[in-house]
Order: C-alpha cells, then sequence, then structure tokens
C-alpha cells in the first residue's frame, strides 16, 4: 500500500501499490523551508488516519537534517522528530532518515531542482560555500529500502544515505557543468550540515550491486541534470 503521490511514493509504487502487508507512507510536507503549522497539521492528521486503519508493515520517512545542528530546530526537522515519535507510538515500525533525495520531479523545493532552476535561469541565489550536502538517487533509495524491508527491519530508524557529503560550493559547480551555464550567486562565508551513516546503505548496496561510492554525487547529477543537446 502506498500513500503519498511524489517522488518517493512513486518510486515504490511498482512493488507496494497492491501489497496489503507493507504500508509506505510516502505523504506529508515535501519542502524542507516549510513554516506553515497548517502544512505541518495535514501530514499528521493523514498520519493518525493511516496508522489508526491500514494494516502491515509501517514504513515512513524522515530526514539526515535531524542531526545537523543547523537545521535540527527548523519547524520541518522539529515537525519530523515529533512524526517519528507519533510512528513508534502506534507501531513497531521502520523509519527511514533521507538526505537531498534526487529524481525527476516537478517539486521546485528540492535542492537539486532548485539550483538547477536558479542557473537555466540565470536567477541570483546565496551560496553557503561550506555547508555540506549528501545526494541519493531515488531509484536507489527504492531498491535498497526494499532490501531491508523484504530482509524484516523493523523498530528502527536507519539513515539511508551514500557515504560522505560534498560542499554546496562543489555541488553547484557539478550542477553548472552538468547544464553547461555559469551560475550567478552571492558567497556566504557559512557552514553547516551532517554527514549521515551510511554504514548499513552501504552493506545493502554493495549486495545489491549498487556503487554508491567512487564519484556517487556526480554520476546522479550527470543522470537527471545532465546536458540535453
Amino acid at each position: 500500500m502506498i500513500v503519498g503521490n511524489g517522488l518517493i511514493a512513486e518510486a515504490f509504487k511498482a512493488r507496494y501499490e497492491h501489497d496489503r502487508t507493507v504500508v509506505i507512507f510516502a505523504s506529508g510536507v515535501s519542502n524542507s523551508s516549510e513554516t506553515s503549522e497548517q502544512a505541518f497539521l495535514r501530514e499528521r492528521r493523514l498520519l493518525l488516519e493511516t496508522l489508526r486503519t491500514a494494516e502491515g508493515k509501517f514504513v515512513y520517512f524522515s530526514t539526515c537534517s535531524l542531526t545537523d545542528a543547523d537545521r535540527q530546530a527548523t519547524p520541518y526537522a522539529v515537525h519530523k522528530l515529533e512524526m517519528e515519535s507519533l510512528v513508534f507510538a502506534y507501531r513497531d515500525a521502520l523509519v527511514f532518515r533521507l538526505p537531498q533525495v534526487v529524481g525527476h520531479t516537478p517539486n521546485p523545493h528540492t535542492l537539486t531542482n532548485f539550483i538547477a532552476s536558479r542557473i537555466a535561469n540565470a536567477e541570483r541565489f546565496s551560496l553557503w560555500t561550506k555547508a555540506l550536502r549528501s545526494l541519493i538517487d531515488v531509484d536507489d533509495i527504492a531498491s535498497i529500502a526494499t532490501a531491508m524491508i523484504d530482509r524484516g527491519f523493523s523498530g528502527q530508524v536507519i539513515d539511508l544515505a551514500a557515504p560522505g557529503a560534498l560542499t554546496m560550493m562543489e555541488l553547484v559547480e557539478t550542477m553548472e557543468r552538468m547544464l553547461g551555464e555559469k551560475g550567478n550567486y552571492d558567497l556566504v562565508d557559512r557552514g553547516g550540515g551532517s554527514i549521515p551513516d551510511a554504514t548499513l546503505a552501504v552493506q545493502f548496496a554493495n549486495e545489491l550491486g549498487i556503487d554508491l561510492c567512487n564519484d556517487y554525487p556526480e554520476r546522479v547529477l550527470r543522470k537527471y541534470y545532465g546536458v540535453r543537446r
């Protein structure tokens, strides 16, 4: 059973849309900069309804920013931590904390879509040169998470991420190469970010033949943002 229709929900649809033994809850606040209490309340209500009525193993998607000192106090991160607690209060669930997810989506609020849009449209933006961000392909999320679900993982919070991270400066420079355009930005000497614990994700990725190392961020960005002639 799939709850949601966004990027993550679509990635799991082929495997779980008609599977009543697993509930993939992939609906909620998709903008990490969100501050609207109504937006958070909508996810809470839907989550509660689903927890009370749906049967099967429950899978929820949270955020790796909960371990980022720079972002863990944001309304979005505080909300996600509350939702994690709510899930475990009802179920012996499986929670995946995700870094920056990359995939084909019209959502303008994903980090890479935001940067790509600013670069393509020559719109000025601020660039925190020392901030760290970790990227993961939504297709790899689906493959690795499915393997963990099938293996019987439950009652855990797992960072589903690739090892390491890149600075925002490195990310923007890579996307400039992908798009064949130069960005218009103001450099800000500021850091932030954290590196998720990718140990378990790498273990399963290796078993599945997925390479989360060896220039992984650049390969992911090229897959979705490579120059189209």
